[in-house]
C-alpha cells in the first residue's frame, strides 16, 4: 500500500523479507555518519520484528513502514497495539516505535499520518511512543545527552527528532533519565561499614549472586521481583511467562553471575539488581554486521568480556512493595547495588548506566543520586490524541 506526500515522499508498508530488511536499513541512513550510534546487530533485529521468533506478537500485533524520497530510504516507523496493555489499563492506547528519520518534516509527518491512520482503523483513541514494541524493550526518544554512544537496549537519536515528532503533533507524556553511575565511587566507605554491620546483625538476611545452575529459575525470580516492585510503575505491563524464558535464552551468553544480585529474608526472595556487561562496547566496530569475522570477533569478546566492556547497565532493580518506603526497603536497595558495585571493581568494569528512571520516581532517583550517579541521558515519551 503506497501512499504520496507532495510527489516526493513515498511511504510503503513492510510486509516481505526484502522490505524488512530495508526497514533495517534504515538507521545506516539516517544515522551512520554519527560517531556515537552503534549499529545493531542485524541478526538480532531482524529476529526481533519475526512473529515467529518474538514473543511480544502473542500479546501485539504490528505494522512497520518505510519512508523513500527521491529513490532512497530516508526514514521509518512502526504502529503497534499491545493487547496486554489493554487488558491491563483498559484504554483504547496504541503506540509508535522504531522512529527513525531525516531531518524533513515532510518525511517525519508521512511517517506519522500512515502509523496513525493504521491505529484509527484499529479504534485506538490515543497515540504513545516511542516503544520498540512495548515499555519492555527499548523505550522512550533520547532528547539529551547525544555526545555518547549508548548502553545496550537503550536507543540513540539525532537532536533534530524531538522537534520533528512534536511536529506532527505529540506532546510530552513523561521523561526517563538514565545515570551514569561510577562504581569506585558509589557507596562511601561509611554506608559499605554500615551494612556489613546490618548484614552481621541479621542473620535472616542474605545476599547472594545469580546460580547459574538453576539459571532458568533464577530470571524468572528476578522477573517476579521486578514485576511486583513495578507494577504501578508509568505505563507498566507485566513480563508473561513465555516474555521470561525469551528474555533468559537472550541473556544467557552475556550475564555475568557476579554482577546480578539477589537479596532474601528468611529464605524469600525479596529484592534484585542485575547489571549486564554492555553489548554496545563489543559490538561498536562491527556496523550490526556478524558475517564473515563478526562472528568470531564477537564470540571472543564475550568470552574475554573484561576486556573489552568497561561499562554496565543495570536494566532491572527492586525491592518488593512490602518494603516500599521504610528503611529495610532502603537496606535492601544499597545491599543488591553493593554487591552489583563490588562486583564490577572486581572485574574491572568501573561504569555503570542505571536506566530508566522516571523523572516522578523521586525515591529512586534520590538513592541513585545519593550514590554518585548522575543524569547524563534523558528519554523522551510522547503522546497524541487521534
Amino acid at each position: 500500500m503506497d501512499a504520496t506526500v507532495a510527489s516526493a515522499v513515498k511511504i510503503r508498508r513492510v510486509g516481505t523479507d526484502a522490505s524488512r530488511a530495508q526497514f533495517l536499513a534504515v538507521p545506516h541512513a539516517t544515522q551512520g555518519h554519527d560517531p556515537h550510534w552503534v549499529a545493531p546487530l542485524t541478526l538480532l533485529e531482524s529476529a526481533r520484528l519475526d512473529p515467529k521468533k518474538n514473543p511480544w506478537f502473542t500479546h501485539g500485533e504490528a505494522q512497520l513502514f518505510v519512508a523513500e524520497k527521491d529513490g532512497k530510504l530516508v526514514g521509518r516507523i512502526s504502529a503497534q497495539i499491545d493487547r496486554s496493555h489493554i487488558e491491563r489499563y483498559n484504554d483504547a492506547t496504541g503506540f509508535f516505535g522504531f522512529f527513525e528519520s531525516i531531518d524533513d518534516s515532510q518525511v517525519s509527518g508521512a511517517l506519522f499520518a500512515a502509523a496513525e491512520a493504521w491505529l484509527r482503523e484499529r479504534s485506538m483513541e490515543r497515540c504513545v511512543g516511542p516503544f520498540s514494541f512495548n515499555v519492555n524493550d527499548e523505550s522512550g526518544l533520547l532528547v539529551d545527552g547525544f555526545n555518547c554512544p549508548p548502553r545496550m537496549m537503550m536507543g540513540h537519536a539525532q537532536p533534530s527528532y524531538g522537534a520533528l515528532v512534536e511536529a506532527a503533533g505529540f506532546s510530552k507524556a513523561v521523561d526517563m533519565r538514565a545515570y551514569l553511575t561510577p562504581m569506585d565511587s558509589a557507596l562511601p566507605g561509611k554506608q559499605l561499614k554500615w551494612l556489613k554491620r546490618a548484614l552481621d546483625r541479621n542473620p535472616s538476611l542474605k545476599v547472594r549472586p545469580l546460580d547459574m545452575s538453576r539459571f532458568d529459575e533464577e530470571i524468572a525470580t528476578v522477573v517476579r521481583i521486578f514485576n511486583a516492585a513495578w507494577a504501578e510503575n508509568w505505563g507498566f505491563i507485566p513480563m508473561t511467562d513465555i516474555d521470561v524464558a525469551h528474555m533468559a535464552k537472550e541473556m544467557r551468553a552475556i550475564i555475568v553471575p557476579e554482577l546480578v544480585s539477589i537479596a532474601s529474608i528468611d529464605g524469600n526472595p525479596v529484592a534484585m539488581c542485575l547489571a549486564l556487561p554492555d553489548l554496545n562496547e563489543l559490538i561498536k566496530d562491527l556496523d550490526g554486521k556478524l558475517a564473515p569475522f563478526g562472528w568470531a570477533k564477537l564470540v571472543w569478546r564475550l568470552l574475554t568480556r573484561r576486556t573489552y566492556a568497561s561499562g554496565t547497565r543495570v536494566p532491572l532493580m527492586g525491592v518488593m512493595p512490602e518494603y516500599k518506603n521504610k528503611p529495610m526497603g532502603s537496606m535492601l536497595a544499597l545491599l543488591t547495588v553493593g554487591a552489583v558495585r563490588e562486583a564490577s571493581l572486581r572485574l574491572r568494569m568501573p561504569v555503570c548506566e542505571m536506566s530508566w528512571v522516571l523523572e516522578s520516581n523521586t525515591q529512586t532517583c534520590h538513592s541513585i543520586e545519593e550514590i554518585g550517579g548522575r543524569v547524563y541521558k534523558i528519554y523522551r515519551m510522547y503522546e497524541k490524541a487521534l
